[in-house]
């Protein structure tokens, strides 16, 4: 009984704390989508996280792909910015990301990039390894991702954008 529950409570904790994201179980068959699928998240973006003002931008499909900038800026100074891309490739989609201090040099080694691959999709979310992009309504956009701590303790964070273009 006991392991049951802790079994119970395990599964309690990761919905509470991830309800907004999905990991690609191991040995899953990829989910079929084309890029016109994610085309409700272009658009340019700006929100408030981490004591400043964030800004997404991100284009229409074209080639295959969308792509992506984001950037923070607190008390008028840039902190970092990323730099992403989906893309469609074998009848399925790839979130990738790279992050880069003000200065423009890379966080990740240079051949070296975030990848998450495509979880689940419906008519207004895009949920990739740990990254879920939601078309809230018309004027909002929620981007949820997954951090980890030092101790590897995974915490869901979610960005609120308000379309401004």
């Amino acid at each position: 009984m006991k392991n049951y529950l802790a079994f119970l409570f395990s599964l309690l904790s990761i919905f509470i704390y991830s309800q907004n994201t999905l990991k690609l179980p191991k040995d899953s068959l990829f989910v079929k989508a084309s890029i016109e699928d994610v085309s409700f998240i272009s658009g340019y973006w700006q929100g408030e996280a981490f004591g400043g003002i964030t800004e997404e931008i991100w284009s229409n499909p074209l080639g295959n792909s969308i792509m992506g900038s984001f950037k923070l800026v607190v008390d008028n100074t840039i902190q970092f910015y990323e730099l992403c891309t989906i893309s469609e490739e074998n009848e399925t989609l790839i979130f990738r990301l790279k992050h880069f201090h003000n200065n423009l040099k890379g966080w990740e080694e240079k051949d070296e990039t975030i990848e998450a691959p495509l979880v689940k999709i419906d008519e207004n979310r895009a949920y990739f390894n740990d990254f879920t992009f939601e078309r809230f309504d018309a004027q909002t956009l929620h981007i949820y991702v997954i951090f980890k701590d030092k101790e590897g303790k995974e915490e869901e964070m979610k960005f609120k954008y308000i379309l401004k273009s």
